[in-house]
């Protein structure tokens, strides 16, 4: 039994969560997915969401135990299978004006130990049946949110040298802080943050560069970005006209590129933690916009299956900037969470791009969309490729070159 979490921090936080976050609606019923471990984050989220007026909260709970038991006794026919029925029916809460949460915190290595194949395997099962929930929230039809929760097994791997009781405690003050619930206004320090964010994507929308191209140590990288693309960053306002921030905590502005104009090699900068297992050391060569060379020091395999999921997989369908100064970088941690990590580094997405990232993005077709160089895939992984050696270029369509970043910071 670890020590109990500052009650006052895990209230406001699940009020930022709802209110800030989700921004729920009156009326609006919540789907609200969660570690089983969350359990006291999970009831301050429901008494927050009633308080503002939530329809019905629905939470559906996971347990990496039961998790490891399916991977260590199941037939083998099983991880082929998924859920399908539970996400065709979260799709049609979306369809029906349900907002979206969910608390990050399983154990990143829950699934280190079980064979690679049958955790890829399922992987792709559980996205494909996933896809028609997740294109809800890619292209942003709804309202929706991440949060995080510090579980014995997620803080057991960022505090290895700690005593349990102490290195969950760590990982709650810095999962607090990450979120801005430590001060006395919450709300109003996100106020803040958001606006900071907003003026950086409104420099890139108004520069309207044609490519990024990314240097750093193992990385040479032209990303050509999506015809009509548009940078976005905290707060953004969803097709059900509701205002609410994907992400607690955030530090990115980001955008899509473009599906089939990204050339050069590219070099992780930290670890990525992908469903129960660590892939370390990434490396990739891309053509034409495709991963046509990729590997890793750790779970290549891992690595394969996740790229080889469909043909968009080996596609970005995200380009995310952030600066090395960020908040969260500045804490030395690795997180093993993408949540956190990718907010303390610029990264790239394999996979699903975001509709909201084109100009009028909401009344956009699918086709419409692939045609300005928009990816469609199952999947959606970011991965790290930021650090205080990396170098950004705007380019133009003309060729001229604009500095974004040196040394890991914003140029301007």
């Amino acid at each position: 039994m670890t020590a109990p979490l500052d009650s006052a921090r895990l209230a406001r936080l699940a009020d930022v969560a709802v209110n800030v976050g989700l921004n729920l609606q009156p009326g609006q019923d919540l789907i609200l997915t969660a570690p089983a471990e969350a359990l006291p984050l999970v009831r301050e989220i429901a008494s927050s969401a009633y308080r503002a007026g939530a329809g019905v909260v629905t939470p559906i709970l996971s347990d990496d135990e039961i998790a490891r038991a399916r991977f260590r006794n199941a037939p083998d026919a099983s991880f082929d299978r998924a859920p399908d029925w539970l996400y065709a029916g979260m799709a049609q809460a979306f369809d029906a004006g349900a907002g979206r949460m969910a608390i990050s915190g399983a154990d990143p290595m829950a699934l280190a130990h079980e064979d690679p194949e049958k955790v890829a395997r399922a992987n792709k099962a559980n996205s494909l049946a996933y896809k028609p929930a997740l294109e809800k929230i890619s292209t942003f039809e709804i309202n929706w949110t991440i949060a995080a929760y510090p579980t014995v097994g997620w803080a057991r791997q960022v505090f290895p040298d700690l005593p349990e009781d102490e290195a969950v405690l760590k990982l709650a003050d810095a999962i607090f802080a990450a979120s801005r619930v430590t001060g006395d206004d919450p709300v109003g320090a996100w106020a803040a943050h958001n606006a900071a964010l907003r003026e950086r994507s409104s420099w890139l929308n108004a520069e309207r560069f044609d490519a990024l191209h990314f240097t750093g140590p193992g990385t040479d990288l032209m990303v050509g970005l999506a015809e009509g693309h548009e940078w976005h960053g905290g707060a953004s306002t969803a097709q059900n006209g509701v205002t609410c921030n994907p992400n607690i905590p955030t530090e990115e502005v980001f955008t899509t590129p473009h599906a089939y104009r990204v050339d050069g090699t590219v070099r992780a900068t930290k670890p990525l933690s992908y469903n129960g297992a660590l892939i370390e050391e990434i490396e990739m060569r891309f053509e034409g916009g495709r991963a046509v060379e990729a590997r890793s020091s750790k779970g290549e395999t891992v690595l394969h299956r996740m790229i080889d999921s469909d043909e968009g997989a080996r596609r970005l369908g995200e380009v995310a900037l952030v600066p090395f100064s960020s908040p969260i970088s500045q804490t030395g941690l690795l997180f093993y969470n993408t949540l956190f990590d990718e907010n303390a580094a610029c990264h790239i997405a394999m996979g699903q791009c975001y509709s909201k990232c084109f100009l009028d993005g909401a009344s956009l077709s699918s086709e419409e969309i692939a045609a300005q160089g928009g990816n469609s895939s199952v999947i959606h992984v970011d991965w790290m490729i930021g650090g205080p050696e990396t170098d950004i270029d705007g380019v133009r369509a003309d060729g001229t070159r604009v500095p974004v970043f040196r040394k890991g910071e914003w140029a301007r």
